[in-house]
């Protein structure tokens, strides 16, 4: 099965020259304007939040892992609920990554074979094996509207021959991957994914033939995972240009919102990170001058919101001094109204940075975002 899914297409409505795009996704649960960021739900909840809250932040598809819906509760018992949209009450777009990064982040519990992935869980230390064939199988159980190829994404630190036999092995399970999707659920997309670390060869190598095999879409992996901030903007540079330009591009796991807003100049459509929702657990939140802490002494009698010109929840109706006595003492309200705020944030940022494309003006609003950071 090649090409798009006849439940799944991407409009590109406009290119800014800069080369920023917006566009629009079509899915079986609704439609994604891009440039979009997707909140993580890896268990099929984004922490702290509530599917009604994650609309009222402006979210249009989130994110859950494979890896970690596969040990618990297990697909067959989300199946049995109707898939995952039903099990936890969310009835937009869901993009299910197949849980490579989370296995072979695992170290010395995973064994890498051609076949696949063998690993002890975290949770219990009981053995799985995960084939290409099995990540799609378990992914159209959950229903997921996008799933993503098996992979093994190599840490920022490997050798060139690491590297390299990642990349090819990636590609080889991404045949698979493609030939182990059920014609009678077309209405899942899949996605291939770019792997070849820093080596423009290698990711040039695996693009052609990730392209040739004609996927729904294509993510670039195997960024943010140790590697420079000037290493990966180096790969920004030419990578998204090796994919097809009517089909959406998504870059995996890039959160900081400087990352995104150059990524998005760089072509990217789709984004995803936990950023937002474990920094605002630990009190940090993001903002239009960058990002604060919450415990800072300073905040004790602030009666100011996080930001004057932000229009949620969090910051219409609830002060620094306050957000900071509820963080200290460790209530669960404080995580929540973080929470809330970061996600806002990261979810108006995606918007602004649309509407300047629409208007031709991404240039103009990529100046004054890093200006206003001091940059």
């Amino acid at each position: 099965m090649k090409g798009m899914s006849e439940f799944f297409s991407f409009e590109l409505l406009a290119t800014d020259p800069s080369g920023a795009r917006a566009g629009r996704l079509h899915t079986p649960h609704g439609v994604v304007d891009t440039p979009i960021f997707m909140p993580v739900g890896t268990q099929a909840t984004v922490k702290a939040m509530t599917p009604a809250e994650l609309e009222q932040v402006g979210a249009q598809i989130i994110l859950n892992n494979t890896y970690h819906l596969l040990l618990r509760p297990g697909p067959d018992l989300i199946v049995r609920f109707g898939g995952v949209h039903r099990f936890m009450n969310w009835d937009r777009p869901i993009l299910t990554d197949s849980g490579g990064y989370q296995i072979f982040s695992l170290g010395s519990l995973c064994k890498i074979t051609e076949e696949g992935a063998l690993f002890q869980s975290h949770i219990d230390g009981s053995r799985h094996f995960l084939s290409p064939e099995q990540a799609i199988r378990v992914q159209e159980q959950l229903g997921s509207d996008i799933m993503m190829q098996l992979d093994e994404c190599p840490p920022g630190g490997a050798d060139g021959g690491h590297v390299r036999r990642a990349m090819e092995l990636s590609l080889r399970w991404a045949a698979r991957c493609q030939a182990a999707r059920d014609p009678e659920k077309s209405d899942r997309a899949l996605f291939g994914i770019m792997q070849g670390g820093t080596h423009e060869s290698l990711r040039r190598k695996s693009a052609a033939a990730l392209v040739a095999m004609e996927f729904d879409g294509y993510a670039i992996g195997g960024l943010s995972v140790g590697e420079s901030r000037d290493s990966m903007l180096s790969v920004l540079s030419y990578a998204p240009e090796l994919l097809p330009l009517d089909k959406p591009r998504y870059l995996m796991g890039v959160g900081k919102p400087e990352d995104i807003v150059d990524g998005v100049r760089s072509g990217v459509d789709m984004f995803d990170c936990v950023l937002p929702t474990r920094n605002a657990r630990n009190g940090q939140l993001f903002t239009r001058f960058g990002a604060f802490n919450i415990k800072r002494a300073g905040n004790r009698d602030d009666p100011s919101p996080i930001d004057h010109e932000c229009g949620c929840e969090t910051c219409q109706h609830y002060s620094r001094a306050y957000l900071r006595h509820l963080f200290i003492n460790r209530e669960i309200l404080g995580i929540r109204l973080m929470t809330l705020h970061n996600l806002f944030y990261y979810l108006s940022l995606s918007r602004e940075m649309r509407a300047a494309i629409i208007a031709g003006k991404f240039l103009d609003f990529y100046r004054d975002f890093f200006q206003a950071r001091g940059g």
